[in-house]
Parts: structure tokens; sequence; C-alpha cells
């Protein structure tokens, strides 16, 4: 981790459009670069640990981060992904309870650090971020029911395909079509919830079936109608 100069302010930050801070009013926002604190964290570092007491939260100016539980047999799971605009940690603080979770760096990731202090104080003080985080955290908990139920009633492979889509919508595609994060077969597998030997089997049938090309860590897709199909999304 490293301590970096503010590189603009929160109104001039194209990624506040991404995140909670995006519908409240200026003022606010610009209270947030009272007390913030940016940092440069390289692939593998992390931002906080399972277990810590918050001291603050983090936002995501650019990067990807993964947030994942550790099970008693040391096994990750993964139950959440990050990237720009994004803020992580915020549940843990604001319910006063450490942290239910670790957060890694997927890849080099820049950082807003906002003091505990500081944002309790934005948060009793102001109603309009209150509710932004209340909001968020419902969403958030949505998204947690949606996992439960999915690891229970979906095959592995129904899982794989939801998984793959929903990675693709949280981080896009880069310049060469594939889905824009480098992730392991592990990682992949912790997403799912299922071994990884089962992983490495059905992202190779999903490549010979056509649904998606293999590129070292990275996945295209290829047959997005079919990942739909197989996963039983239904697109909003």
């Amino acid at each position: 981790m490293k301590k970096m100069p503010h590189l603009h302010r929160c109104a001039e930050c194209s990624t506040r459009y991404k995140s909670i801070f995006n519908q409240i009013p200026l003022d606010e926002v610009e209270q947030v670069d009272v007390g913030k604190v940016c940092y440069s964290f390289k692939r593998g570092e992390v931002l906080f640990y399972e277990g810590q007491m918050p001291q603050g939260v983090y936002c995501i100016e650019q990067g990807k981060v993964k947030i994942f539980n550790t099970g008693s047999e040391g096994r990750d799971q993964i139950v959440r992904l990050a990237g720009n605009g994004d803020v992580v940690g915020y549940r843990a603080l604001l319910s006063g309870d450490r942290y239910e979770s670790t957060a890694s760096c997927l890849e080099d990731t820049e950082v807003c650090f906002i003091p505990k202090k500081q944002l309790l104080n934005m948060v009793t003080g102001q109603s309009c971020l209150a509710m932004r985080f209340m909001q968020h955290a419902c969403q958030e908990l949505g998204q947690a029911s949606k996992i439960i139920t999915n690891l229970a009633q979906k095959t592995v492979r129904e899982r794989m395909a939801e998984v793959v889509l929903v990675v693709q919508e949280t981080f896009g595609d880069n310049e060469a079509g594939q889905i824009d994060v480098r992730l392991s077969r592990e990682e992949w597998a912790s997403l799912v919830g299922t071994a990884t030997e089962s992983c490495i089997r059905v992202l190779s049938d999903f490549q010979q079936e056509g649904l998606i090309l293999l590129q070292g860590k990275f996945i295209k897709i290829q047959d997005r109608k079919g990942l739909l199909k197989l996963g039983k999304v239904i697109e909003s």
C-alpha cells in the first residue's frame, strides 16, 4: 500500500457518478475531500481483513477488488466483486461490527479512504447520504439472498453461466472483447461455489459448446443468448 496525493477533488471525479455519492448535494460531496486519504494498492494486497474493526470506508477510484470469506477448512468463498466507484467496508462501519470478509485487490487499485469519524458525522448529519447507504445495503442483501437461492436450486453449469454474465456486467469487456478482469480458475470456482476441478471442467465444456472462448485467465463470451438460456437469467 502506498499513500498518494489527492489527484483531484471529489466533485471533479468521474468515478463519483458510479458511486454511492452520485446523488447527494455538491456541498456534501465536497466534505469528503476534507479528510480523505488516497492509497495505491498492488495486485494481491489487502484493503482490510476479516475480523478487523473498521477504521473507515474505501471508495474505489480505479481497479478491481474481491470480497471473500474464509471457511473453517481454509477455503475462500467470494461474496462480491467491486470496481470503479464502488464503496467497500461501509456495512461493518455503520453497524459497529468487525469486518465479516476480507477485501483483496485483483489488480493494481487506487482507492480513496474516508475515515470513520468523518463518515459517521456526515451520515448522522445528512439524511440524503444515510438514505443512499441504506439503499445500497438493501441491494447487497438482495444479491446475497439470490446467491444463497442459486446455490440451493441451480446446477453448477447453470450457476457458472450466470456468474460469467454477472462478472461481465460488473466489469465490462476490454479492447480484445474479453471480460475485463483476470480471474484464476480457483477464483471462478469460488464465485460459483464449486470445486476447482468442476469449474475447469464446466468452463472447458462451455468452450466446446461455443458459449465462451478461454484465453489464459480471461474469458470472451461467444454466445450471450446461450448463456442466458442456460443460466435461466432474465435480463431487465
